[in-house]
């Protein structure tokens, strides 16, 4: 569908067929059992540039509210459908998951543009080291996936739907973690991936992509 004959009535997502921060929204999306338009485009739509400056995705548009940002689009949603909510609502543990939010798309999420570029524009040199440090960051932060069932916590939360996306593309972005020592996290994975509202997120081009890793849960 055309980004310029998209329904505006409800929420529309414009989101990529396999993108992490669309990946994300959509994730957020059917955890909350929000009904929406999705609409599948691509960065380079002219269309999209008449309705977003940045020409970029994911983008959400709701009566007449046009967001293009993950971290806010993931955040309104969260305020505005209420049912199983994916932030805290005490001041201090919402800080601290926002804060988390802003860190990983500081460190993990630019990482992954780095290592996911297209072949066409892909610097072998950055990817390298991109590889590398995602790779020694995860292996340091082991054990904070040792404790809990979710990140860092009893509760499923935002921090988990902006994670799995990542990790589900750890092969594509040529990262192998070392089994035993990262036992937690595949189990962590194992739980996530396993959730309907996950499987339920995804594209047909991400569930063919990454079938191996869907057929483990």
């Amino acid at each position: 569908m055309s980004v310029e004959n998209a329904p505006l009535q409800g929420i529309t997502l414009y989101s990529h067929a396999d993108d992490f921060r669309s990946h994300w929204i959509r994730y957020v999306l059917a955890e909350k059992q929000i009904k929406h338009n999705l609409i599948i485009a691509d960065d380079e739509d002219e269309d999209l540039a008449s309705l977003n400056p940045y020409n970029q995705l994911p983008m959400m548009i709701e009566n007449g509210l046009k967001l293009y940002n993950s971290s806010i689009i993931a955040e309104y949603l969260d305020d505005r459908y209420r049912q199983n909510k994916l932030y805290a609502d005490a001041p201090m543990p919402r800080a601290e998951q926002r804060q988390y939010v802003w860190r990983f798309e500081q460190d993990w999420l630019r990482l992954a543009d780095i290592m996911l570029r297209h072949p066409d524009t892909l610097d072998e040199t950055a990817k390298q080291k991109a590889q590398k440090q995602l790779r020694d960051t995860l292996i340091s932060l082991t054990p904070l996936f040792q404790h809990y069932p979710y990140f860092m916590s009893e509760q499923f939360s935002m921090l988990d739907c902006m994670l799995a996306p990542i990790f589900l593309r750890l092969k594509a972005m040529g990262i192998e973690l070392p089994k035993q020592q990262c036992r937690p996290i595949f189990l962590y994975c194992q739980r996530i991936f396993s959730r309907p509202a996950f499987i339920k997120s995804m594209t047909l081009q991400e569930k063919n992509r990454y079938s191996e890793l869907l057929a483990k849960n």
